[in-house]
């Protein structure tokens, strides 16, 4: 589990893998200004204990969880959050903030963490999931049973980002 501690680490993590792994999806002036907002370390997860990593020699190679608030995505720095909690009857869990490191890319981390979160999504009563997938993102999560649904478009520094909401369940 993250810990507050590890905020320095996974900030590192989040730079280096948007910079490695979504450049081919996004203009670098684009991924640049989701590292001021959207891509960035959420604590309110730290905080929930619904944040995982996975560590190599004591760094984090892959982090990624889930939440019972409303906030869809986006670390501290982003004006578009909402920590009210979710009705895990009437509403979806929050999948959140996955990140790998680039060398690490495909070698199944994200789908280890994304099964941690989900099961410990349903364990809160959470039967159906649903996240903002980056571009570079939606076919891992479509592979993991997550459907498309609209997309979306956020101002950043040096353009507009373009994500996909996308449910489970």
């Amino acid at each position: 589990m993250a810990t507050r501690a590890d905020v320095p680490a996974l900030r590192a993590l989040i730079e280096r893998s948007a910079r490695a792994l979504c450049v081919p999806y996004y203009s670098a002036d684009v991924v640049e200004g989701a590292l001021t907002g959207p891509f960035g370390v959420d604590t309110t997860l730290i905080d929930d204990a619904t944040y995982w990593l996975i560590e190599e020699d004591g760094t984090p190679i892959a982090c990624g969880g889930w939440s019972r608030r409303a906030t869809p995505f986006g670390g501290d720095a982003w004006a578009g959050r909402d920590v009210r909690l979710l009705d895990p009857q009437t509403e979806p869990a929050k999948i959140r903030a996955f990140f790998v490191a680039p060398e690490c890319a495909g070698a199944g981390l994200g789908g280890r963490l994304l099964d941690r979160c989900e099961g410990e999504a349903r364990a809160a009563g959470f039967s159906r999931f649903v996240l903002t997938a980056t571009l570079s993102g939606v076919s891992f999560y479509e592979r993991r049973g997550y459907a498309r649904g609209a997309a979306e478009r956020y101002p950043v520094p040096g353009g507009q980002i373009d994500f996909v909401v996308m449910t489970k369940g």
